[in-house]
Protein backbone atom coordinates (compact mmCIF):
# COMPACT_ATOMS: atom_id res chain seq x y z
CA UNK A 1 0.00 0.00 0.00
CA UNK A 2 2.79 2.38 0.93
CA UNK A 3 4.45 1.64 -2.41
CA UNK A 4 1.29 2.63 -4.25
CA UNK A 5 0.98 5.93 -2.35
CA UNK A 6 4.63 6.75 -2.97
CA UNK A 7 4.31 6.01 -6.70
CA UNK A 8 1.24 8.21 -6.96
CA UNK A 9 3.05 11.01 -5.12
CA UNK A 10 5.95 10.97 -7.56
CA UNK A 11 3.83 10.55 -10.68
CA UNK A 12 4.04 13.84 -12.78
CA UNK A 13 1.74 12.82 -15.60
CA UNK A 14 -1.02 15.44 -16.17
CA UNK A 15 0.77 18.20 -14.20
CA UNK A 16 0.50 20.58 -17.18
CA UNK A 17 -3.28 20.32 -17.08
CA UNK A 18 -3.27 21.31 -13.43
CA UNK A 19 -0.97 24.30 -14.06
CA UNK A 20 -3.02 25.43 -17.05
CA UNK A 21 -6.20 25.15 -15.00
CA UNK A 22 -4.68 27.29 -12.27
CA UNK A 23 -3.25 29.92 -14.70
CA UNK A 24 -6.12 29.94 -17.18
CA UNK A 25 -8.00 32.87 -15.57
CA UNK A 26 -4.81 34.96 -15.55
CA UNK A 27 -4.02 34.05 -19.17
CA UNK A 28 -7.51 34.93 -20.30
CA UNK A 29 -7.44 38.13 -18.24
CA UNK A 30 -4.12 39.31 -19.70
CA UNK A 31 -5.32 38.43 -23.19
CA UNK A 32 -8.46 40.48 -22.73
CA UNK A 33 -6.41 43.32 -21.24
CA UNK A 34 -4.05 43.30 -24.22
CA UNK A 35 -7.00 43.35 -26.61
CA UNK A 36 -8.59 46.25 -24.69
CA UNK A 37 -5.33 48.19 -24.65
CA UNK A 38 -5.00 47.75 -28.40
CA UNK A 39 -8.63 48.79 -28.97
CA UNK A 40 -8.44 51.88 -26.76
CA UNK A 41 -5.09 52.86 -28.27
CA UNK A 42 -6.55 52.60 -31.77
CA UNK A 43 -9.58 54.61 -30.67
CA UNK A 44 -7.40 57.33 -29.15
CA UNK A 45 -5.21 57.40 -32.27
CA UNK A 46 -8.29 57.87 -34.44
CA UNK A 47 -9.56 60.69 -32.22
CA UNK A 48 -6.14 62.35 -32.02
CA UNK A 49 -5.69 62.20 -35.79
CA UNK A 50 -9.08 63.82 -36.17
CA UNK A 51 -8.22 66.53 -33.64
CA UNK A 52 -4.93 67.19 -35.45
CA UNK A 53 -6.63 67.34 -38.84
CA UNK A 54 -9.35 69.72 -37.62
CA UNK A 55 -6.78 71.95 -35.91
CA UNK A 56 -4.53 72.12 -38.96
CA UNK A 57 -7.44 72.86 -41.29
CA UNK A 58 -8.63 75.68 -39.04
CA UNK A 59 -5.15 77.06 -38.39
CA UNK A 60 -4.44 77.45 -42.10
CA UNK A 61 -7.06 80.22 -42.19
CA UNK A 62 -5.74 82.21 -39.22
CA UNK A 63 -4.05 85.03 -41.11
CA UNK A 64 -5.32 87.78 -38.80
CA UNK A 65 -7.71 89.30 -41.31
CA UNK A 66 -11.42 89.95 -41.02
CA UNK A 67 -13.58 86.83 -41.24
CA UNK A 68 -10.80 84.48 -40.22
CA UNK A 69 -12.94 82.72 -37.57
CA UNK A 70 -15.68 81.94 -40.08
CA UNK A 71 -13.15 80.69 -42.63
CA UNK A 72 -11.54 78.44 -40.02
CA UNK A 73 -14.94 76.97 -39.18
CA UNK A 74 -15.71 76.43 -42.86
CA UNK A 75 -12.36 74.70 -43.41
CA UNK A 76 -12.95 72.31 -40.51
CA UNK A 77 -16.49 71.60 -41.66
CA UNK A 78 -15.71 71.00 -45.32
CA UNK A 79 -12.19 69.59 -45.40
CA UNK A 80 -12.13 67.07 -42.58
CA UNK A 81 -14.15 63.89 -41.96
CA UNK A 82 -12.20 61.24 -40.03
CA UNK A 83 -13.49 57.78 -39.23
CA UNK A 84 -13.18 56.26 -35.79
CA UNK A 85 -13.44 52.63 -34.60
CA UNK A 86 -13.84 50.71 -31.34
CA UNK A 87 -16.00 53.17 -29.39
CA UNK A 88 -19.37 52.21 -27.95
CA UNK A 89 -20.84 53.91 -31.02
CA UNK A 90 -18.98 51.48 -33.24
CA UNK A 91 -17.64 52.81 -36.51
CA UNK A 92 -18.54 56.47 -36.99
CA UNK A 93 -17.32 59.62 -38.76
CA UNK A 94 -16.18 62.71 -36.85
CA UNK A 95 -17.38 65.94 -38.39
CA UNK A 96 -17.56 69.63 -37.58
CA UNK A 97 -19.91 72.46 -38.56
CA UNK A 98 -20.20 76.22 -39.14
CA UNK A 99 -21.99 77.91 -36.25
CA UNK A 100 -21.36 81.42 -37.56
CA UNK A 101 -17.76 82.42 -36.92
CA UNK A 102 -18.61 85.05 -34.31
CA UNK A 103 -17.57 83.28 -31.10
CA UNK A 104 -14.01 82.73 -29.93
CA UNK A 105 -15.10 79.39 -28.47
CA UNK A 106 -17.75 77.23 -30.04
CA UNK A 107 -18.69 73.66 -30.94
CA UNK A 108 -20.33 71.74 -33.73
CA UNK A 109 -20.57 68.12 -34.75
CA UNK A 110 -18.10 66.05 -32.77
CA UNK A 111 -15.65 68.82 -31.80
CA UNK A 112 -15.33 72.07 -29.89
CA UNK A 113 -12.70 74.74 -30.39
CA UNK A 114 -11.26 78.00 -29.06
CA UNK A 115 -9.25 80.63 -30.89
CA UNK A 116 -6.06 81.61 -29.08
CA UNK A 117 -3.76 84.62 -29.27
CA UNK A 118 -0.91 82.94 -27.38
CA UNK A 119 0.06 79.54 -26.04
CA UNK A 120 2.14 78.93 -22.89
CA UNK A 121 5.02 76.51 -22.45
CA UNK A 122 4.19 72.87 -23.10
CA UNK A 123 4.07 72.04 -19.40
CA UNK A 124 1.57 74.84 -18.67
CA UNK A 125 -2.16 74.47 -19.25
CA UNK A 126 -3.97 76.79 -21.64
CA UNK A 127 -6.30 79.19 -19.82
CA UNK A 128 -8.69 81.97 -20.78
CA UNK A 129 -5.74 84.35 -20.58
CA UNK A 130 -4.53 82.76 -23.81
CA UNK A 131 -7.87 83.23 -25.58
CA UNK A 132 -8.33 85.84 -28.28
CA UNK A 133 -10.58 88.78 -27.48
CA UNK A 134 -14.27 87.87 -27.52
CA UNK A 135 -14.98 90.76 -29.89
CA UNK A 136 -14.29 89.38 -33.40
CA UNK A 137 -13.09 92.78 -34.64
CA UNK A 138 -10.24 92.59 -32.16
CA UNK A 139 -10.00 88.86 -31.64
CA UNK A 140 -9.59 87.87 -35.28
CA UNK A 141 -6.55 90.11 -35.58
CA UNK A 142 -5.05 88.57 -32.44
CA UNK A 143 -5.76 84.95 -33.31
CA UNK A 144 -2.67 82.89 -34.07
CA UNK A 145 -3.68 79.44 -32.78
CA UNK A 146 -6.71 77.18 -32.47
CA UNK A 147 -7.36 74.56 -29.80
CA UNK A 148 -9.59 71.70 -30.94
CA UNK A 149 -11.15 69.21 -28.54
CA UNK A 150 -12.85 66.08 -29.79
CA UNK A 151 -15.98 65.31 -27.81
CA UNK A 152 -15.09 62.33 -25.57
CA UNK A 153 -16.63 59.11 -26.78
CA UNK A 154 -17.49 56.01 -24.75
CA UNK A 155 -15.35 52.88 -24.66
CA UNK A 156 -16.50 49.52 -23.26
CA UNK A 157 -13.74 47.22 -22.08
CA UNK A 158 -13.97 43.47 -22.49
CA UNK A 159 -11.76 42.88 -19.45
CA UNK A 160 -13.99 42.64 -16.36
CA UNK A 161 -12.76 45.55 -14.24
CA UNK A 162 -15.09 44.47 -11.42
CA UNK A 163 -12.95 41.37 -11.08
CA UNK A 164 -10.14 43.58 -9.77
CA UNK A 165 -12.20 46.00 -7.71
CA UNK A 166 -15.81 45.87 -6.69
CA UNK A 167 -17.84 48.67 -8.19
CA UNK A 168 -15.30 49.38 -10.96
CA UNK A 169 -16.81 50.14 -14.34
CA UNK A 170 -15.87 48.54 -17.63
CA UNK A 171 -16.80 51.73 -19.50
CA UNK A 172 -15.01 55.09 -19.71
CA UNK A 173 -14.59 58.01 -22.13
CA UNK A 174 -11.72 58.65 -24.53
CA UNK A 175 -10.98 62.08 -25.99
CA UNK A 176 -8.24 64.07 -27.74
CA UNK A 177 -7.01 67.67 -27.88
CA UNK A 178 -4.81 69.41 -30.47
CA UNK A 179 -3.40 72.92 -30.80
CA UNK A 180 -2.26 74.20 -34.18
CA UNK A 181 -1.05 77.58 -35.31
CA UNK A 182 -0.47 79.53 -38.49
CA UNK A 183 2.89 80.92 -39.46
CA UNK A 184 3.40 83.08 -42.49
CA UNK A 185 6.65 84.34 -43.85
CA UNK A 186 8.42 85.50 -46.97
CA UNK A 187 11.74 84.70 -48.56
CA UNK A 188 13.90 86.67 -51.00
CA UNK A 189 12.81 89.90 -49.29
CA UNK A 190 14.85 93.02 -48.65
CA UNK A 191 15.59 93.82 -44.98
CA UNK A 192 13.32 96.85 -44.85
CA UNK A 193 10.24 97.67 -42.80
CA UNK A 194 7.64 100.38 -43.33
CA UNK A 195 5.44 101.79 -40.61
CA UNK A 196 1.90 101.09 -41.79
CA UNK A 197 0.62 104.38 -43.25
CA UNK A 198 -2.94 103.06 -42.79
CA UNK A 199 -2.58 101.94 -39.17
CA UNK A 200 -5.82 102.41 -37.29
CA UNK A 201 -5.67 103.99 -33.83
CA UNK A 202 -8.95 104.06 -31.90
CA UNK A 203 -10.84 103.35 -35.10
CA UNK A 204 -9.32 106.12 -37.18
CA UNK A 205 -6.07 107.22 -38.82
CA UNK A 206 -4.46 110.15 -40.62
CA UNK A 207 -4.81 108.46 -44.02
CA UNK A 208 -8.46 109.17 -44.72
CA UNK A 209 -9.77 106.36 -42.52
CA UNK A 210 -8.87 103.57 -44.95
CA UNK A 211 -7.36 100.31 -43.74
CA UNK A 212 -4.36 98.73 -45.41
CA UNK A 213 -6.50 96.12 -47.15
CA UNK A 214 -8.94 98.77 -48.37
CA UNK A 215 -6.08 100.87 -49.70
CA UNK A 216 -4.73 98.00 -51.79
CA UNK A 217 -8.10 97.10 -53.26
CA UNK A 218 -9.06 100.69 -54.13
CA UNK A 219 -6.97 102.18 -57.00
CA UNK A 220 -7.97 105.71 -56.01
CA UNK A 221 -6.30 105.12 -52.65
CA UNK A 222 -3.27 103.03 -53.46
CA UNK A 223 -2.15 105.42 -56.21
CA UNK A 224 -1.54 107.99 -53.48
CA UNK A 225 2.12 108.89 -53.30
CA UNK A 226 3.75 108.28 -49.92
CA UNK A 227 6.91 109.97 -48.68
CA UNK A 228 8.76 107.51 -46.48
CA UNK A 229 11.25 108.97 -44.02
CA UNK A 230 13.96 106.96 -42.37
CA UNK A 231 13.46 106.05 -38.73
CA UNK A 232 16.27 107.05 -36.39
CA UNK A 233 17.80 110.34 -37.37
CA UNK A 234 15.18 112.94 -38.13
CA UNK A 235 12.04 110.80 -38.00
CA UNK A 236 10.20 108.75 -35.42
CA UNK A 237 8.80 105.28 -35.96
CA UNK A 238 5.35 106.45 -36.99
CA UNK A 239 3.04 105.86 -39.97
CA UNK A 240 4.76 106.55 -43.27
CA UNK A 241 8.34 106.02 -42.09
CA UNK A 242 10.76 103.22 -42.82
CA UNK A 243 13.69 101.46 -41.23
CA UNK A 244 15.77 98.33 -41.57
CA UNK A 245 15.41 94.76 -40.42
CA UNK A 246 18.16 92.55 -39.13
CA UNK A 247 19.76 91.16 -42.30
CA UNK A 248 20.19 87.42 -42.75
CA UNK A 249 23.17 85.80 -41.10
CA UNK A 250 26.33 85.61 -43.13
CA UNK A 251 26.04 88.96 -44.94
CA UNK A 252 28.01 90.99 -42.41
CA UNK A 253 27.01 93.58 -39.85
CA UNK A 254 28.44 96.74 -41.34
CA UNK A 255 26.47 99.54 -42.92
CA UNK A 256 27.82 98.69 -46.36
CA UNK A 257 26.78 95.05 -46.00
CA UNK A 258 23.25 96.10 -45.11
CA UNK A 259 23.15 98.53 -48.03
CA UNK A 260 24.17 95.72 -50.37
CA UNK A 261 21.27 93.56 -49.18
CA UNK A 262 18.96 96.46 -50.03
CA UNK A 263 20.54 97.14 -53.42
CA UNK A 264 20.80 93.55 -54.64
CA UNK A 265 18.39 91.92 -57.06
CA UNK A 266 18.96 88.59 -55.27
CA UNK A 267 17.99 89.12 -51.63
CA UNK A 268 18.32 86.02 -49.49
CA UNK A 269 16.46 87.10 -46.38
CA UNK A 270 13.51 85.13 -45.00
CA UNK A 271 11.22 86.74 -42.43
CA UNK A 272 8.44 85.34 -40.30
CA UNK A 273 5.29 87.41 -39.85
CA UNK A 274 5.21 86.54 -36.16
CA UNK A 275 8.60 87.95 -35.25
CA UNK A 276 11.00 90.20 -37.10
CA UNK A 277 13.86 92.17 -35.57
CA UNK A 278 14.98 95.68 -36.38
CA UNK A 279 18.57 96.59 -37.15
CA UNK A 280 20.54 98.26 -34.35
CA UNK A 281 21.03 101.96 -34.97
CA UNK A 282 19.09 101.99 -38.24
CA UNK A 283 22.16 103.33 -40.03
CA UNK A 284 22.32 101.77 -43.47
CA UNK A 285 25.20 103.86 -44.76
CA UNK A 286 24.79 104.71 -48.47
CA UNK A 287 21.00 104.43 -48.54
CA UNK A 288 20.78 106.78 -51.49
CA UNK A 289 23.07 104.56 -53.57
CA UNK A 290 21.31 101.36 -52.46
CA UNK A 291 18.01 102.62 -53.86
CA UNK A 292 19.29 104.61 -56.82
CA UNK A 293 21.23 101.83 -58.52
CA UNK A 294 17.79 100.63 -59.54
CA UNK A 295 17.44 103.80 -61.65
CA UNK A 296 20.76 103.36 -63.48
CA UNK A 297 22.47 105.88 -61.20
CA UNK A 298 26.04 105.00 -60.28
CA UNK A 299 27.04 104.66 -56.65
CA UNK A 300 29.72 106.85 -55.13
CA UNK A 301 32.92 104.84 -55.07
CA UNK A 302 33.14 101.27 -56.28
CA UNK A 303 30.04 99.87 -54.59
CA UNK A 304 27.42 97.81 -56.39
CA UNK A 305 29.49 96.98 -59.46
CA UNK A 306 28.22 93.43 -59.92
CA UNK A 307 25.41 92.49 -62.32
CA UNK A 308 23.12 91.65 -59.40
CA UNK A 309 22.99 95.41 -58.72
CA UNK A 310 21.92 96.22 -62.27
CA UNK A 311 19.18 98.76 -63.02
CA UNK A 312 15.55 98.21 -63.90
CA UNK A 313 14.70 97.83 -67.57
CA UNK A 314 12.84 101.15 -67.38
CA UNK A 315 14.70 103.95 -65.57
CA UNK A 316 12.86 107.02 -66.90
CA UNK A 317 13.16 109.62 -64.16
CA UNK A 318 12.88 113.08 -65.75
CA UNK A 319 16.61 113.80 -65.75
CA UNK A 320 19.22 115.06 -68.17
CA UNK A 321 22.99 114.66 -67.98
CA UNK A 322 26.05 115.60 -69.99
CA UNK A 323 25.56 116.76 -73.52
CA UNK A 324 23.05 114.26 -74.83
CA UNK A 325 20.13 115.16 -72.56
CA UNK A 326 18.93 111.57 -72.30
CA UNK A 327 19.04 111.37 -68.52
CA UNK A 328 21.19 108.26 -68.66
CA UNK A 329 24.65 109.76 -68.46
CA UNK A 330 26.81 111.76 -70.81
CA UNK A 331 28.74 109.72 -73.34
CA UNK A 332 29.42 106.19 -72.14
CA UNK A 333 29.09 106.57 -68.41
CA UNK A 334 26.57 105.79 -65.73
CA UNK A 335 25.90 109.13 -63.99
CA UNK A 336 26.06 109.72 -60.29
CA UNK A 337 23.14 111.58 -58.78
CA UNK A 338 24.91 114.93 -58.60
CA UNK A 339 25.66 114.72 -62.33
CA UNK A 340 21.96 114.71 -63.21
CA UNK A 341 19.63 117.64 -63.76
CA UNK A 342 15.99 116.89 -62.94
CA UNK A 343 12.84 118.50 -64.36
CA UNK A 344 14.70 120.24 -67.14
CA UNK A 345 12.55 121.36 -70.07
CA UNK A 346 11.18 118.43 -72.02
CA UNK A 347 12.10 115.73 -69.49
CA UNK A 348 9.49 114.61 -67.00
CA UNK A 349 9.50 111.83 -64.45
CA UNK A 350 6.38 110.44 -62.81
CA UNK A 351 4.83 113.49 -61.12
CA UNK A 352 3.92 113.78 -57.48
CA UNK A 353 0.33 114.25 -56.35
CA UNK A 354 -1.26 117.66 -56.63
CA UNK A 355 -1.86 117.94 -52.89
CA UNK A 356 -0.59 116.07 -49.82
CA UNK A 357 -3.33 116.25 -47.20
CA UNK A 358 -2.54 113.07 -45.27
CA UNK A 359 0.11 111.94 -42.76
CA UNK A 360 1.08 115.49 -42.01
CA UNK A 361 1.53 116.33 -45.66
CA UNK A 362 3.47 113.20 -46.65
CA UNK A 363 0.72 111.21 -48.37
CA UNK A 364 -0.83 112.58 -51.51
CA UNK A 365 -4.43 112.55 -52.66
CA UNK A 366 -3.73 110.30 -55.67
CA UNK A 367 -4.38 113.11 -58.16
CA UNK A 368 -1.25 113.19 -60.33
CA UNK A 369 -0.76 114.77 -63.74
CA UNK A 370 -0.89 111.76 -66.03
CA UNK A 371 -1.75 113.71 -69.20
CA UNK A 372 1.32 115.98 -68.98
CA UNK A 373 3.59 113.05 -68.22
CA UNK A 374 2.31 111.09 -71.18
CA UNK A 375 2.39 113.91 -73.71
CA UNK A 376 5.89 114.97 -72.63
CA UNK A 377 7.36 111.51 -72.92
CA UNK A 378 5.29 109.73 -75.56
CA UNK A 379 3.46 112.38 -77.55
CA UNK A 380 0.45 110.89 -79.31
CA UNK A 381 1.25 107.24 -78.54
CA UNK A 382 -1.86 105.32 -77.55
CA UNK A 383 -2.65 104.05 -74.07
CA UNK A 384 -5.59 102.10 -72.57
CA UNK A 385 -8.81 104.05 -73.08
CA UNK A 386 -9.93 103.22 -69.53
CA UNK A 387 -7.26 105.62 -68.26
CA UNK A 388 -9.32 108.50 -69.58
CA UNK A 389 -12.06 107.75 -67.07
CA UNK A 390 -10.11 106.10 -64.24
CA UNK A 391 -6.68 107.55 -63.54
CA UNK A 392 -4.08 104.75 -63.49
CA UNK A 393 -1.53 104.20 -60.80
CA UNK A 394 2.02 105.21 -61.61
CA UNK A 395 3.03 101.56 -61.45
CA UNK A 396 0.42 100.65 -64.08
CA UNK A 397 1.83 103.30 -66.39
CA UNK A 398 5.39 102.18 -65.76
CA UNK A 399 4.52 98.55 -66.55
CA UNK A 400 2.56 99.58 -69.66
CA UNK A 401 5.60 101.45 -70.98
CA UNK A 402 7.56 98.20 -70.72
CA UNK A 403 4.90 95.91 -72.22
CA UNK A 404 4.05 98.33 -75.06
CA UNK A 405 7.70 98.81 -76.07
CA UNK A 406 7.79 102.50 -75.15
CA UNK A 407 10.86 102.43 -72.91
CA UNK A 408 13.18 103.56 -75.69
CA UNK A 409 10.85 106.38 -76.82
CA UNK A 410 12.52 109.77 -76.33
CA UNK A 411 10.76 112.57 -74.49
CA UNK A 412 10.61 116.04 -76.00
CA UNK A 413 13.81 116.76 -74.07
CA UNK A 414 15.50 113.60 -75.28
CA UNK A 415 15.31 111.35 -72.24
CA UNK A 416 14.71 107.65 -72.75
CA UNK A 417 13.91 104.94 -70.23
CA UNK A 418 16.56 102.50 -71.42
CA UNK A 419 19.51 102.28 -69.01
CA UNK A 420 22.88 103.41 -70.43
CA UNK A 421 24.98 100.65 -71.94
CA UNK A 422 27.90 101.41 -69.63
CA UNK A 423 25.80 100.52 -66.55
CA UNK A 424 25.41 96.95 -65.45
CA UNK A 425 22.96 95.11 -67.73
CA UNK A 426 19.31 95.56 -66.70
CA UNK A 427 17.92 92.98 -64.33
CA UNK A 428 14.88 91.68 -66.16
CA UNK A 429 14.14 88.66 -63.97
CA UNK A 430 12.71 90.85 -61.19
CA UNK A 431 11.12 94.27 -61.15
CA UNK A 432 13.87 96.49 -59.77
CA UNK A 433 11.57 99.44 -59.24
CA UNK A 434 9.63 97.47 -56.63
CA UNK A 435 10.78 97.64 -53.03
CA UNK A 436 9.68 94.80 -50.78
CA UNK A 437 9.38 95.06 -47.03
CA UNK A 438 7.55 94.21 -43.83
CA UNK A 439 4.70 96.52 -42.83
CA UNK A 440 4.55 97.12 -39.07
CA UNK A 441 1.94 98.84 -36.92
CA UNK A 442 4.55 101.13 -35.39
CA UNK A 443 2.18 103.14 -33.18
CA UNK A 444 0.92 100.01 -31.45
CA UNK A 445 4.41 98.53 -31.14
CA UNK A 446 5.87 101.65 -29.56
CA UNK A 447 2.89 101.86 -27.21
CA UNK A 448 3.81 98.33 -26.17
CA UNK A 449 7.33 99.47 -25.29
CA UNK A 450 9.21 98.55 -28.47
CA UNK A 451 12.04 100.84 -29.57
CA UNK A 452 11.95 100.68 -33.35
CA UNK A 453 14.89 103.04 -33.76
CA UNK A 454 17.13 100.51 -32.00
CA UNK A 455 17.28 96.76 -31.88
CA UNK A 456 13.84 95.33 -31.16
CA UNK A 457 12.89 91.68 -31.48
CA UNK A 458 9.73 89.61 -31.80
CA UNK A 459 7.83 92.28 -33.73
CA UNK A 460 4.61 91.02 -35.36
CA UNK A 461 4.15 91.95 -39.02
CA UNK A 462 0.81 93.32 -40.18
CA UNK A 463 1.59 92.30 -43.77
CA UNK A 464 4.46 92.07 -46.20
CA UNK A 465 4.16 94.55 -49.01
CA UNK A 466 5.55 95.83 -52.27
CA UNK A 467 6.08 99.52 -53.02
CA UNK A 468 6.87 101.15 -56.34
CA UNK A 469 9.82 103.58 -56.32
CA UNK A 470 8.53 106.53 -58.32
CA UNK A 471 11.72 108.61 -58.35
CA UNK A 472 15.35 108.42 -57.20
CA UNK A 473 16.24 109.21 -53.61
CA UNK A 474 17.32 112.84 -53.66
CA UNK A 475 19.35 113.07 -50.45
CA UNK A 476 22.23 111.07 -49.05
CA UNK A 477 21.43 112.34 -45.56
CA UNK A 478 20.35 109.96 -42.82
CA UNK A 479 16.75 111.18 -43.02
CA UNK A 480 16.53 110.55 -46.77
CA UNK A 481 12.98 110.47 -48.10
CA UNK A 482 11.87 107.66 -50.41
CA UNK A 483 8.86 108.36 -52.62
CA UNK A 484 6.73 105.27 -53.16
CA UNK A 485 3.33 104.08 -54.27
CA UNK A 486 1.74 101.09 -52.51
CA UNK A 487 1.33 98.16 -54.91
CA UNK A 488 0.28 95.05 -53.00
CA UNK A 489 0.30 93.25 -49.66
CA UNK A 490 0.25 89.63 -48.56
CA UNK A 491 -2.79 88.10 -46.93
CA UNK A 492 -6.51 88.14 -47.65
CA UNK A 493 -6.52 91.79 -48.63
CA UNK A 494 -3.79 91.39 -51.23
CA UNK A 495 -4.02 91.02 -54.97
CA UNK A 496 -1.85 87.89 -55.21
CA UNK A 497 1.25 89.41 -56.80
CA UNK A 498 3.38 88.44 -53.77
CA UNK A 499 2.31 84.80 -53.59
CA UNK A 500 5.65 83.59 -54.97
CA UNK A 501 7.41 85.07 -51.94
CA UNK A 502 5.06 83.55 -49.38
CA UNK A 503 5.89 80.63 -47.16
CA UNK A 504 2.62 79.92 -45.34
CA UNK A 505 2.49 76.99 -43.00
CA UNK A 506 0.05 75.55 -40.47
CA UNK A 507 1.75 73.44 -37.82
CA UNK A 508 0.87 71.49 -34.70
CA UNK A 509 2.12 72.77 -31.36
CA UNK A 510 0.36 70.32 -28.98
Amino acid sequence: MLRIVRAFWHDQRGIALILVSVMLPAIIGFSLLAIDMSRVNNLHNDLQKAADAFALAGAAELDGSSGTWARAERAMATLVANESYFSTSGRFTLTSGQPGGTQRCNSAGNISWCFLKTIPDDNVAITTANFADANPTVGEIQTRFIQVTVTPTGFAAIFPASFLSSGASNSFNVGAVAVAGFTSGVCDFTPVFMCNPYEMVNGTNDAGGYTLAQAVSNPAVHRRLIELRKVGNGAAAGPGNFGFLEPPSGVGNGAQALAQTIATSKPIGCYNSANVSTKTGQNAGPVQDAFNVRFGIAANGSHFNDPEYGPADNVRKGASSGGNGNGNGGGNQCPQYNQLTFNAAGNMGLPRDATTPYLGGRMGDGNWNFSSYWSTNFGSASYPSSWDTTKPTRYEVYRYEVSAGLVGTASTGGEIGTPPAACQPPVTTVDRRLLYGAILNCNALEAAGKDLSGHSTDLPVEAFGSFFLTEPVASAADDASVMVELVDITGRGGQGTLDNFLRDEAQLYR
